[in-house]
């Protein structure tokens, strides 16, 4: 049994891995915005907004932490104003940053913690529209890689993207079938992505089974990135 901190966990992703933790039996702490949608079992909820940060009361010794929260801004370059590019590295980059460096001595207790943050497609294959999350995104990369190198022998740091995921985040951009048809067909698995998949990835890298594996990018994109066809 090990002791888990899942932040952004009421939705997509983070439900998802929380609940398949928990079934795991292990102790499971969340940080959210809202504490709704939240299952039974979990050892603490605290509200956690990474625009705002706030001083959390952590576990004193945590195995793993997973940064869920997200954004999803989609604007022609020239429609993006400063605040656009500021609140998507908040709530990307600056609230992963944040969580981190708070956690950091409670990680250091752990025999064999691991960090486990989400980038996206979009921070190496390039889309329209996508400067500012991709901007985001890319300096989730660049932490990753970082304190990969700065926390090893100790700490695993990795990080998951994928491509478009059937959450409530991505909702308006799969809110009719053919929506779905069509980013579907992007794909060359043809098929978007499921929070239950990612979850599970993002399961792996937190347990024993991953302990070769740190300052790696895993990207779930159903092919998009490296296939034509």
């Amino acid at each position: 049994m090990k002791n888990y901190l899942v932040v952004g966990g009421n939705s997509g992703i983070g439900q998802a891995l929380i609940a398949q933790l928990l079934e795991q039996n292990h102790k499971v702490h969340a940080a959210t915005r809202s504490q709704t949608n939240l299952p039974p079992g979990l050892c603490s909820i605290q509200s956690f907004d990474a625009t705002i940060p706030s001083e959390l009361q952590l576990p004193n010794s945590l195995d793993g932490l997973v940064y869920c929260p997200g954004t999803i801004t989609l604007k022609p370059f020239h429609r993006l104003t400063r605040e656009d590019f500021m609140h998507d590295l908040e709530i990307n980059y600056l609230g992963a940053v944040h969580i981190l460096q708070a956690a950091l001595p409670s990680l250091k207790k752990s025999p064999s913690p691991s960090v486990v943050l989400f980038s996206s497609v979009a921070a190496r294959h390039g889309l329209p529209f996508h400067s500012s999350i991709s901007a985001a995104k890319a300096a989730v990369e660049g932490l990753t890689l970082a304190l990969a190198a700065e926390w090893a022998p100790s700490i695993r740091v990795n990080a998951i993207a994928p491509s478009l995921t059937n959450t409530t985040l991505a909702s308006p951009l799969l809110n009719s079938e053919a929506k779905q048809e069509a980013a579907a067909k992007r794909h060359p698995l043809h098929k978007v992505g499921n929070p239950e998949d990612l979850a599970a990835i993002a399961s792996f890298l937190l347990s024993s089974q991953a302990q070769f594996i740190t300052g790696q990018i895993i990207t779930a994109d159903g092919g998009i990135s490296s296939i034509t066809k």
